[in-house]
């Protein structure tokens, strides 16, 4: 049984029956016999079902927000935001789909034909995260749907009542209930469906885990997709508007409490503008509400995870004891719920765990650097890889400064952004493979080669 808890206040929500092994095989033979049948059906019948989501998505949003906030402590304006926002991701693959599966022709002449067509990959474990169960979800299961495959998914226990809601909003949508089904628990249900035969797993979350799937996985040789965390910088160079650009950088850091694969970890500011910088950002931060997140007025809620908040006490311990200082924040708010303060240190550098290590929580660091150069070393100097961004006037030295590091996403006088139209990957610790754009839709097939020889 899961124990479902409300973080920002430690009640106790609901307990949810938890699948066990012999109810694990049971899905998977049921997805197995039940995928050709999806794949079969006429692609207008599939993306129909998905329309039909998106709709239902729209209709019972704020409702939709309400569970999500409960259960993992988004603000609820955030909540709401993302269930909204998740019908554009589907109108993107609906309107794709059929050009990414079409056959091509590479070669024809009156002896041979050269073409290659799109066969789904079959059964697909797809693990998901609780930081945004309906972006990251939908970036798998619907390109996934409409590619005709089945899909277990294990949303994650700290998102559990949102994933029982998705699998709901599916069936009614008209995916049959064998090609879509929830796999509900923690870790170690996670681990009793990857013992299943799936044809691939698409994994979010940590590094740590990322690593152990792949391991578990490997004999097998089957299609892995890891979206994995990150540790992303951000550089500010010396011309820019000081004000502009900490205003709209305060969000990189704290939206969601922080508590995103992209949220910007580390912060590089030219020593021309480092001090103005520096107070026009804490300026910022501090107005930023903390509290109740079903209140409209909140932009920072609890961690959904308690045990987080010693990793970031830890961390700052860490920075104040080689030297850093801390200009906000720094602490847990006590009472009821999971609260940290939003917390900013400067006077940091990288012997500090602050700088190297994610943090996923409402907490940056900002170091000085004397040149571009500078930055980019320390930008770099990271075993991961996901999004890297520059805040600067000209594009082409954003270009130049961004050309040399290795992401998989990068920004200019933006940050933390995800569009369903580009490709969103990782490097390095931070994952393999992708999801989103035509790329992304692509990942959930394997390609067949034709020649056609006429005699």
């Amino acid at each position: 049984m899961l124990e479902l808890l409300n973080p920002a206040s430690g009640e106790l929500i609901q307990r949810v029956e938890t699948d066990t092994q012999a109810s694990v095989a049971q899905k998977f033979s049921d997805a197995k016999s039940a995928q050709p049948a999806w794949a079969a059906r006429p692609l207008t019948e599939r993306t129909a079902a998905l329309v039909k989501l998106r709709d239902l998505l729209s209709e019972r949003s704020e409702s939709l927000a309400a569970t999500l906030s409960l259960e993992m402590g988004k603000p609820i304006s955030q909540a709401l935001g993302e269930v909204r926002a998740t019908g554009d991701r589907i109108d993107f693959f609906v309107e794709h789909v059929a050009a990414a599966l079409a056959a091509e022709t590479l070669a024809e002449s009156a002896s041979m034909v050269e073409r290659i067509t799109r066969e789904p990959l079959g059964v697909i474990a797809n693990i998901s995260a609780w930081n945004y169960p309906y972006f990251v979800g939908a970036n798998v299961f619907v390109p996934a749907l409409l590619t005709g495959n089945a899909v277990l998914y294990k949303p994650s226990e700290f998102a559990t009542l949102t994933g029982l809601a998705i699998a709901e909003l599916l069936w009614e949508a008209g995916v049959p209930r064998e090609v879509f089904q929830p796999v509900v628990g923690a870790g170690e249900v996670g681990s009793l469906l990857l013992d299943e035969a799936v044809d691939a797993v698409f994994f979010t979350g940590s590094y740590a885990t990322g690593k152990k799937i792949a391991e578990k996985v490997a004999p097998r040789l089957i299609h892995l997709q890891l979206e994995l965390g990150g540790k992303d910088p951000v550089y500010v160079a010396d011309d820019v508007d000081v004000v502009a650009a900490a205003q709209n950088l305060a969000d990189g850091p704290f939206y969601n409490s922080g508590q995103s694969c992209c949220a910007v970890e580390r912060l590089y500011v030219h020593e021309a503008v480092f001090d103005a910088f520096v107070e026009a950002f804490v300026a910022r931060v501090k107005t930023f509400n903390i509290g109740d997140p079903r209140h409209a007025e909140t932009y920072i809620g609890p961690l959904a995870r308690k045990d987080q908040m010693s990793v970031l006490e830890l961390q700052i311990a860490d920075a104040l004891q080689k030297g850093a200082s801390l200009l906000c924040g720094g602490k847990t708010i006590g009472g009821k719920g999971n609260f940290f303060q939003p917390s900013v240190l400067v006077g940091v550098d990288h012997s500090m765990e602050i700088m190297r290590e994610e943090s996923f929580g409402p907490v940056i660091g900002i170091q000085c650097v004397e040149d571009d150069a500078e930055a980019v070393a320390l930008m770099q100097d990271t075993p991961y890889g996901l999004t890297a961004g520059v805040y600067t006037k000209e594009r082409a030295r954003a270009e130049r400064i961004l050309e040399s590091i290795s992401v998989g996403t990068a920004y200019w006088n933006c940050c933390d952004r995800v569009s369903p139209r580009l490709p969103w990957s990782g490097r390095g610790h931070s994952g393999v493979g992708l999801t989103l754009s035509v790329e992304g839709i692509r990942a959930f097939t394997r390609p067949k080669a034709w020649h056609l020889r006429s005699s």
